[in-house]
């Protein structure tokens, strides 16, 4: 493998790690953010919702421009966007100009969200998309598994507020790492590419039930993550009573066995074939899970339990998610944007119904988000069982590719 890909591999990872450093860099600040704006804990987690709300349904829109005008143009305006919001999350002065500016960021975030996706489609399919994606997911991690740790280093030594000029820091950042990116998606390929293709696109996609259900299998996995992300705070800082420090310790060895596992990806692909992986890696998901939920419900409360099953379970989830993204854009190559961008929708519209609807049945124990995590496992095992059996005729093509890679 040669240094081009891995600097690919490098500038896509960073890219795509903006938008979620903007979220788990703020994540030890919700309790204190909430002090400083006079709002209570349901208003600060709306500053959370809002902005996955913004991601999903701004991405329906990032894609098709990305198919139409290329992919570089549409990541310049998005980190444009979400350099502007964190600049008046910086400023902010009361709770509700603050979920604003969070939402102005996520419109801009969501560009980085989704175009790193369409440019792996554009190079690759099959097991060498799940390779370049394994490579990108090792990147990203740097930011579940530093942010929030820097983040409760920053908020001690000079307070929340500088998390987000930092967050600004990160956008001038990627606007240089665009600079030097080889355009994927020439002029010639443009061409096809229309305000009325784009409606087209749509419409086939949501008729093609088989791409949804395997959208749905990263959706139900990533919706477990953000019940995690928007709940994790309270239960560990208020309920076990840690510091921020600490639980961001905690957090990041959650995201670092999703991302450790993610590695595994190319190599298990190759010999097992992408669909046998997802479906036994969500299988393993949902049974963690609901050990973790029948432990805690028959009376156990004990942090290392907790800690120990969800570094487990994430670990699951990080073979299933990847490869999920991977296999439903394979037969989607000449809308790639497009594709993306409706999985990125549906992944962050649930996501944000799942936290909406998480912050008023959760009382900060940790029992509520337990059952709703492994709520979202049964789904994500359910939709990968149904839509990713080896009849269908695209797992034939996914199976020769993987024993030819191997």
């Amino acid at each position: 493998m040669n240094s081009s890909y891995f600097k690919l591999a490098l500038a896509l990872g960073l890219l795509s790690a903006i938008g979620p450093f903007a979220i788990d860099m703020y994540l030890p600040a919700l309790p204190s953010i909430g002090q400083s704006l006079h709002a209570d804990a349901a208003t600060v987690q709306l500053s959370l919702t809002v902005f996955f709300v913004a991601v999903g349904c701004c991405q329906l829109f990032y894609g098709p421009l990305s198919d139409l005008l290329g992919r570089k143009l549409p990541l310049y305006l998005g980190l444009v966007l979400f350099g502007l919001g964190s600049l008046g999350c910086a400023l902010a002065h009361s709770a509700p100009v603050f979920i604003a500016c969070r939402f102005l960021q996520g419109l801009g975030a969501c560009g980085g969200m989704v175009i790193p996706r369409a440019i792996v489609r554009d190079l690759h399919s099959g097991v060498e998309a799940a390779r370049l994606m394994s490579l990108i997911m090792l990147v990203f991690s740097i930011s579940p598994l530093l942010a929030p740790l820097t983040g409760s280093f920053i908020i001690q030594a000079v307070g929340w507020r500088a998390v987000f000029w930092t967050v600004l820091g990160a956008a001038v950042l990627g606007l240089g790492i665009i600079v030097p990116l080889k355009e994927t998606r020439p002029p010639a390929a443009r061409a096809a590419s229309s305000l009325h293709g784009t409606f087209v696109a749509y419409g086939r996609l949501v008729r093609d039930l088989h791409f949804l259900g395997i959208v749905c299998v990263g959706t139900f996995g990533m919706a477990s993550f953000f019940l995690y992300l928007a709940n994790s705070p309270f239960v560990m800082i208020e309920h076990y009573h840690l510091s921020p420090r600490a639980y961001s310790v905690l957090f990041s060895l959650n995201a670092g066995s999703f991302f450790a596992a993610a590695q595994l990806n190319h190599r298990l692909g190759a010999r097992f074939g992408l669909r046998r992986l997802v479906r036994s890696a969500a299988t393993g998901f949902a049974l963690v899970m609901l050990l973790l939920l029948a432990l805690f419900a028959a009376g156990v409360d004990h942090l290392a339990v907790l800690t120990g099953l969800l570094m487990l379970a994430y670990a699951c989830l990080g073979m299933t998610v990847p490869p999920s993204s991977v296999l439903a854009l394979d037969e989607h190559g000449a809308i790639a944007g497009t594709a993306s961008a409706l999985m990125g929708t549906v992944q962050f519209g649930v996501g944000s119904v799942v936290m909406a609807v998480s912050g008023g049945l959760t009382n900060g124990a940790p029992l509520p988000m337990v059952a709703g995590i492994a709520a979202c496992a049964l789904l994500c095992v359910a939709f990968a069982r149904i839509s990713l059996r080896e009849q269908h005729p695209a797992a034939v093509s996914l199976i020769a590719g993987a024993d030819a890679a191997d």
